[in-house]
């Protein structure tokens, strides 16, 4: 059983995703010892949330003992520390990360990964416009999928891989096994290319409230809606848009190629088709059909 195997859990990086973790692996009943490490004020956050047993500010001695290590930080950040803790964890050891990047990460990994704790890659398709521990979710990974990238597809028959998905199946999250160039073009065009999206009209709404008179008293869900993700904090995404640069690049491509065709159309009936597409869409992302 997964719960047997994970006996003592690091946490490195207390934040929505790390703190989600630990508050996950109490909800469903594990009873894993969950090590926190992060500044102290988060510690101190994640301590009276529960999110954690125990805080530690060091990386090496926090994944000293562990049996799974989870890399929760902003990815330049997991790029930073995924030397040391190839050399700190113990040779039994699972190390995983939640990064929304795999190439850059696979890569550093298989180039510090040479002894015996395994690393393989994560990603939860889950989390919030708002960062922070405070804002960490026990049922934030439940029914979202979670990509599961190997470094080899023979890590896959690891005892420790297997624990590992069994334990994202308890905490009712859905695993998802693919590649790491897969996984990134895809989230380029699904998450950060909506983020990005979402920030630019903000920004760009913003100014134009600076220029002349544009009440927001007239705004109404919809645009709310398309501005939810604008909230997020850009230390999260500066690393993301550096990593997966030429994959974004090309989905904002494709985006501003759309929203000149549809300006060219503005007055087309031909439009319509448009409109239908994005009506299937919806539906299919919703699961309304």
């Amino acid at each position: 059983m997964a719960e047997l195997t994970f006996r003592r859990v690091a946490i490195i990086g207390v934040g929505l995703i790390g703190g989600t973790w630990g508050l996950a692996l109490r909800k469903y009943g594990h009873r894993a010892i969950r090590v926190g490490c992060d500044q102290p004020d988060v510690l101190e956050a994640a301590l009276a949330t529960q999110a954690i047993d125990e805080g530690e500010r060091h990386p090496a001695r926090a994944v000293s003992g562990a049996d799974l290590v989870i890399l929760a930080a902003p990815v330049g950040a997991i790029l930073e520390g995924l030397s040391t803790v190839s050399h700190a964890a113990p040779a039994h050891a699972l190390v995983t990360d939640v990064g929304s990047v795999k190439g850059v990460v696979m890569e550093r990994a298989r180039e510090v990964f040479t002894g015996q704790a395994m690393f393989l890659g994560g990603h939860p398709l889950a989390g919030k416009e708002r960062s922070g521990v405070e804002n960490a979710d026990a049922a934030l990974f439940q029914n979202a999928r979670y990509a599961v990238i190997p470094l080899a597809q023979d890590q896959l028959q690891d005892p420790r891989a297997q624990a590992f998905i069994k334990l994202l199946v308890s905490i009712t999250a859905r695993p998802w096994i693919t590649d790491a160039s897969a996984h990134d073009l895809a989230v380029a065009y699904l998450s950060h290319l909506p983020q990005l999206a979402s920030t630019g009209l903000a920004s760009m709404i913003q100014e134009q409230k600076e220029r002349r008179p544009l009440p927001l008293e007239l705004a109404a869900t919809g645009f709310r809606d398309a501005i939810r993700l604008a909230g997020s904090p850009y230390g999260v995404w500066r690393d993301i848009c550096r990593a997966n640069y030429a994959n974004i690049a090309e989905a904002l491509d494709a985006y501003i190629e759309k929203l000149q065709s549809i300006k060219r159309r503005l007055q087309d009936d031909k439009l319509e088709s448009d409109f239908e597409r994005a009506a299937a869409m919806e539906r299919e992302a919703s699961g309304k059909q």
